[in-house]
């Protein structure tokens, strides 16, 4: 199965750019002047599209938020460790994005930030099972 994130963005090529700078690929085939499409893994992707295309599919007027209003979802997903999870949020800091907070419970390990559209990514870590006492 695959899975398609579709976001509305006020500006395509500022959204292009951070995204490039989280490290993730563009799939040139899906994108063009009103939207650029990102593999974020194996046949999961975000759209990035204008506000106006993405107004034009289904009636969704209505939905179109900005970075001021809250993000309706949080988009996770789990990295190999725990430096790829700060490797990532920071450079979405570096690229312009809001870094949240971070977590770090015993099994697992969790940061947040939002692109400046205002999506919200939760990237996190499985830690290791703890082995049991001997």
């Amino acid at each position: 199965m695959s899975l398609f994130i579709t976001c509305p963005v006020a500006d395509v090529e500022r959204a292009t750019a951070f995204y490039t700078a989280l490290g993730w690929s563009l799939n040139t085939e899906m994108s063009g002047e009103q939207v650029s499409c990102f593999a974020i893994g194996a046949e999961q992707y975000v759209m990035l599209g204008s506000r106006e295309m993405y107004a034009g599919v289904g009636g969704v007027e209505e939905l179109i938020g900005g970075p001021g209003t809250p993000s309706k979802v949080t988009v996770s997903f789990d990295l190999g460790s725990q430096e790829a999870v700060d490797e990532l949020v920071d450079r979405a800091g570096a690229a312009g994005g809001r870094i949240g907070d971070t977590d770090d419970y015993p099994f697992m390990y969790q940061r947040q930030f939002d692109d400046p559209d205002g999506y919200h990514y939760s990237p996190f870590w499985m830690k290791p099972a703890a082995e049991p006492a001997g």
